[in-house]
């Protein structure tokens, strides 16, 4: 029975691995499509130098795993409602504005490029609160920043949370969000669709 059991599990476990890869693959799949818009709109706005291709196609992985029109899920930040944007390239160009301005203030404020990524969902004021409190964004900074300032903005004023089963949250020990106080963990997601993306590229293309 034990050795049945044991049996079970290793098949569900295979099984559940398997699914999991081939969602990965799919996803990197419909997302890595879009890197010669990508590259395309980079250029039209003269930052090819600047920003990084690949920091845009890993944005859009944690945004919308390159499904739907709003790519980088620009919407809110272009018009004040969810779904305005309709083409992949008008929410690229919104995103992108975002993404050019916090650099921009970040590098102003002398805090690291990470500061302005983590923004691109906090919110612009997350960079001057971490530029008081030592300069480079960290997971601790951007989950009080949640806290104390993005949730209360929005209503939360208790600290209610929720649970957030991403594998990046569980690896931390801490698989919650703050209601109405964002993705503290949007960067750590970044950083993990780089490496995603970095890997599937070379079976894909």
């Amino acid at each position: 029975m034990i050795k049945f059991l044991g049996r079970l599990i290793g098949l569900l476990l295979g099984f559940l691995l398997i699914f999991s890869l081939m969602t990965i693959y799919r996803n990197s799949k419909a997302v890595l499509a879009y890197a010669p818009l990508v590259r395309q709109v980079l250029a039209d706005r003269q930052q090819t130098e600047k920003i990084d291709e690949n920091l845009v196609l890993a944005m859009i992985y944690t945004e919308s795993k390159g499904r739907g029109q709003d790519i980088l899920q620009a919407s809110e930040s272009f018009s004040g409602s969810i779904g305005s944007i309709t083409s992949p390239k008008e929410s690229l160009n919104q995103g992108l504005t975002l993404l050019e301005d916090n650099l921009a203030q970040a590098n102003q404020a002398g805090t690291d490029t990470w500061t302005a990524v983590q923004a691109y969902n906090l919110g612009p004021n997350y960079i001057a609160y971490v530029a008081e409190r030592g300069g480079k964004t960290n997971l601790d900074l951007a989950r009080r920043f949640s806290r104390d300032v993005v949730a209360p903005s929005l209503g939360n004023v208790t600290g209610k949370t929720y649970r957030y089963y991403h594998p990046i949250a569980i690896f931390y020990g801490n698989p919650y969000l703050y209601q109405n106080g964002g993705n503290s963990y949007y960067v750590e997601q970044v950083k993990l669709n780089l490496m995603i993306l970095k890997v599937m590229s070379q079976l894909i293309n």
